[in-house]
């Protein structure tokens, strides 16, 4: 990237964080992943790394002592590191808070003690919550917070828009819809894959089925925080911006498009109900003509963004193995 000369990614070994790496690295900025690898993996980034474009420090954001390494001598922050459990969020209330609004603090604190000024943070749809309006635009009223997960990740977009105003920051939140691709380790579509592979018989879906979402490729995903990016340079100023595509899917029909792609026909049991979970919204579709009027557009549809990662999974078996 032609105005980041060297970019810390936390979270840089997870799943579009690693991707990031890639993307940035190949476009010239050197790159500093920091990540504890509890989720993330060394082999997303092993490549990489073995180009001398990209350093490696593992450990934590909330450890001091690793996050001032990484900070060091950065001029550019990409803050992909969370907790992206959503659906079990009731059951630990408070790794949303820590892992996602006060490690947000801790990267904003060293930032601001490196003399480090600009920041593009990985925000989510569900900040939303159940919304009124469909396509759902960044402006669009807030209604009451539905998970755990979006009301610390809003708490985070309050913290980086406080620092943009009060410390001269460049901030830019992206909310995204659900990305899939290669290395996605977490999700629905992982989920069914796997509960395919151990009884290709029953496929128990959460919810009635009728959830609709959208879904965005990695690769557009990154192409678009390039995008914007590139775009705005380091002006200060607080921005948000909307990831998505125009088109959304049902569960039973992404369900259907992975029976199909592993040649199976299970019987579907549904557990009922209009959301799988506490805090899943039932229809998420965001508006991103913001975004697509700097010249940005997905490549690829929902179904080709499923297929791509089924094809990936076929690849690489290991990932797909039941976590420990």
């Amino acid at each position: 990237m032609p105005n980041v000369r060297k970019a810390l990614i936390t979270g840089g070994a997870g799943f579009i964080g690693s991707n990031l790496a890639d993307r940035l690295a190949a476009g010239g900025t050197e790159v500093v992943v920091l990540d504890d690898l509890r989720t993330g993996r060394r082999a997303f980034v092993e490549d990489l790394l073995a180009t001398g474009r990209a350093e490696l420090v593992e450990g934590d954001v909330l450890d001091p002592a690793a996050l001032d390494r990484a900070m060091a001598g950065c001029d550019m922050v990409f803050h992909l590191q969370a907790n992206a459990d959503v659906r079990h969020g009731l059951e630990h209330p408070r790794r949303d808070l820590e892992q996602n609004t006060i490690a947000t603090s801790a990267v904003l604190e060293s930032m601001r003690a490196h003399g480090v000024r600009r920041i593009a943070f990985s925000s989510t749809g569900s900040v939303y919550g159940e919304p009124e309006v469909f396509p759902t635009p960044e402006d669009a009223p807030f209604p009451v917070q539905t998970s755990l997960y979006g009301a610390s990740k809003l708490a985070c977009e309050g913290l980086i828009a406080a620092y943009c105003h009060g410390y001269g920051f460049s901030g830019t939140v992206f909310r995204f819809v659900s990305i899939l691709g290669e290395r996605y380790t977490h999700g629905h579509v992982i989920d069914f894959y796997r509960a395919l592979r151990r009884d290709p018989r029953t496929l128990r879906i959460l919810g009635d089925g009728r959830q609709e979402k959208s879904y965005l490729h990695v690769g557009d995903c990154v192409r678009a925080i390039e995008t914007v990016i590139a775009d705005q340079g380091d002006e200060p100023g607080f921005r948000v911006y909307n990831l998505g595509t125009d088109e959304t899917i049902i569960v039973d029909d992404s369900a259907r498009i992975i029976c199909e792609h592993m040649g199976v026909e299970p019987r579907i049991e549904h557990a009922g109900g209009v959301r799988g979970w506490a805090g899943d919204s039932p229809l998420i579709r965001l508006d991103t003509s913001r975004v697509r009027a700097l010249g940005w557009a997905p490549e690829l549809t929902i179904r080709e963004a499923i297929v791509r990662t089924l094809q990936w999974f076929d690849a690489n078996p290991d990932i797909v193995e039941e976590p420990a």
